[in-house]
């Protein structure tokens, strides 16, 4: 018998049919500044610079790390594309950029149509919600790399901003305060760790104590965009800095952005720890010191400004039901 690409692991029938279902939910967040179609070797998108100076585009790029983990073992894969989304949109607005489009990447041991329909299909609600174009992608089957059922993700985001408007810390100073911002759960970080400790005591189906839902819901609920937030802030004040709190913990993502000759000063006392973290301290026997630098705390986004517009930004930011939290300040070393 000849040997043929499937017999190889690889079904070419199932790559057509998965980039049909693709398509659909891509072109439903194309835009006027999109050129190409899905299935071109490159996606097209024409930059409309009428309203900018000096643009300066604004790129990253991230995965969801073992996150996926959760997501094989419930068998849901319709939000873990949104968590891609939502990550990648946070690093580049806490630069000040808005974002233009969302490339993807994602490799299976086996393609399945249906999930990647389904990944996909979060992809497109989450670059809707964040104004974005998922403008192009690639979808490979790649057997003995990984399981049968598995697959890994990666995303690319471009955004811009004028020049003038960059947000990246330099103005930040001895005396200014940092405001804190409720995360939506671990985001993507720290589920190494998460699985290490929860799963031999615990199933995803189980529901410990004070969680409203399973395990494995509360693993995977959506990594929260800060986008529509972070704009209203940075457009009503002045701030000095923003900073996306994943994996390092809320003081290694935030010193990313502090001039030399400052630190921070937390104060871990002025919000609550979430339920899920608690669960996660006690079942692994953690130390505070190692949580704080694994996990967000239930702290997902920082911004950093003068202490005289506290009071402006926590009525701002409770009048769009935001929940702020006076969590430091910067000090010189």
């Amino acid at each position: 018998m000849s040997n043929n690409y499937k017999s190889a692991g690889v079904d070419l029938k199932a790559g057509d049919e998965a980039v049909d279902k693709i398509k659909i939910l891509a072109k439903s967040t194309f835009n006027k500044n999109v050129l190409s179609d899905i299935g071109h070797f490159g996606g097209m998108y024409e930059l409309d610079l009428s309203k900018y100076k000096n643009p300066v585009l604004v790129s990253s790029v991230d995965g969801v790390g073992t996150k996926l983990n959760i997501a094989f073992q419930m068998s849901k894969h319709n939000t873990i594309g949104q968590d891609l989304v939502n990550h990648c949109v946070n690093d580049i607005a806490v630069c000040g950029a808005e974002p233009l489009y969302f490339l993807d990447y994602m490799a299976f041991g086996k393609l399945d149509p249906n999930v990647a329909g389904k990944i996909v299909e979060g992809f497109s609600i989450a670059c809707k919600i964040n104004n974005c174009a998922l403008i192009a992608g690639e979808t490979a089957e790649m057997p003995g790399l990984y399981k049968e059922k598995e697959y890994d993700l990666s995303g690319t985001i471009v955004g811009i901003v004028e020049k003038g408007k960059v947000i990246n810390g330099n103005n930040i100073s001895d005396g200014n305060i940092l405001i804190g911002f409720p995360s939506s759960g671990l985001h993507t970080n720290g589920y190494s760790l998460a699985r290490k400790v929860l799963l031999p005591k615990y199933s995803v189906n189980d529901k410990p104590e004070n969680l409203c839902n399973s395990l494995g819901e509360e693993l995977l609920t959506i990594h929260r965009s800060y986008l529509k937030l972070i704009t209203i802030l940075k457009n009503n004040f002045s701030i000095k800095g923003f900073s996306h709190i994943t994996g390092g913990g809320l003081v290694s993502n935030t010193n990313r952005i502090l001039p030399k000759g400052l630190k921070l000063e937390i104060d871990w006392n002025a919000w609550e720890m979430p339920t899920i973290f608690k669960i996660i301290q006690n079942a692994g026997n953690i130390s505070n010191s190692e949580m704080r630098k694994v996990f967000n705390m239930g702290i997902g986004l920082v911004a950093i400004i003068d202490a005289s517009d506290k009071d402006k930004i926590f009525e701002k930011a409770n009048s769009i039901n935001e929940q702020p939290f006076l969590i430091g300040k910067v000090v010189k070393v």
